[in-house]
């Protein structure tokens, strides 16, 4: 299994270190109303406009492709607090040398391309940072925004990260992602096409899907071409619209057995090639109702590595 470790002590020489950032300002086009409304139903939309960085978001003013920014100035400031501070912790804890800024929350590309410049190079400015991971959705770039990236990859690591999800409508309809599969099949493709690194992102146990459903979203985003994929399992979090589906008995989340099962028999189909960054996720803290066995990471890493070790695909 091509480990993320694997893949950038193979390409760097060195470990290489994610630096997650969230900006202010960033929303997405089903939470603004441009392609559907109160955005996917396992998101809680008060996370769109949080306290980053110690700069509180306006809930009124968020970035879409055709506003106008005047949080510039207050992005950059915050972009580089984020990075200064997590870099010094892995400098510190891990004697890091290289790193790649991760825009991790909200939808990264859903911005003026005046603004994406600024944040992307102010990014790629600091010492040892070799390049970009950006999370979007399929539905959030422009084939300008595009051209730009793939500008920056012809010197710099630029990984581009989509929310895939499942690669069945019908599901994509029920938890109101807002864009069918084929147009995360004609992103993706077009990344790879400029020369783009993508990570897909799919969930295990969406409404309704069966573990066949699951595999097949798997084999169908991997036959796109994809260089790493990220799994995690769906979970209810309050102030969320699963959660009202949860509580009316309409949502019934995924067992841990069967998200162990998926997920071995998932490795055991990814191609050599296809670096897995994450293999699970979770949450610790109160906003978690269900299933009991997202809140203890530690545990899930355990179950995870047992069921790797028994299909022989843990070293």
């Amino acid at each position: 299994m091509l480990t993320t470790g694997r893949y950038f002590r193979k390409t760097f020489g060195v470990s290489v270190y994610k630096v997650p950032v969230s900006l202010m300002g960033f929303t997405c086009p089903n939470i603004d109303g441009k392609v559907a409304k109160g955005g996917c139903i396992y998101c809680e939309n008060e996370s769109f406009s949080p306290n980053l960085g110690g700069v509180v978001q306006p809930k009124r003013f968020r970035l879409n492709l055709t506003s106008e920014n005047p949080l510039l100035e207050e992005q950059l400031v915050q972009l580089e607090a984020q990075v200064i501070e997590t870099k010094s912790k892995l400098v510190h804890k891990f004697k890091a040398k290289k790193f790649l800024i991760y825009f991790q929350s909200f939808t990264n590309t859903y911005a003026p391309l005046d603004t994406l410049k600024a944040l992307y190079e102010k990014a790629l400015s600091f010492e040892g940072v070799v390049g970009i991971s950006v999370g979007t959705r399929t539905d959030a770039l422009t084939e300008e925004t595009l051209a730009y990236l793939a500008s920056l990859a012809k010197t710099k690591e630029v990984w581009v990260e989509f929310g895939v999800q499942s690669c069945h409508d019908t599901t994509l309809k029920r938890i109101n992602r807002g864009h069918d599969f084929a147009n995360a099949a004609t992103w993706i493709q077009k990344s790879k096409a400029s020369g783009l690194k993508v990570c897909a992102h799919v969930i295990f146990g969406l409404p309704d899907e069966t573990q066949e459903m699951m595999l097949e979203s798997v084999q169908k985003t991997v036959a796109l071409g994809i260089d790493a994929i990220k799994i995690h399992p769906l979970y209810v979090t309050k102030r969320t619209t699963l959660a009202t589906q949860y509580a009316k008995g309409a949502f019934t989340p995924m067992s841990e057995e069967l998200y162990l099962d998926t997920l071995v028999k998932t490795l055991q189909m990814l191609p050599k090639n296809v670096v897995v960054q994450r293999i699970t996720a979770g949450v610790d803290d109160d906003t978690l109702i269900a299933p009991a066995w997202c809140g203890n990471l530690k545990e899930q890493r355990k179950q995870i590595r047992l069921a790797l070790e028994k299909a022989g695909l843990y070293y």
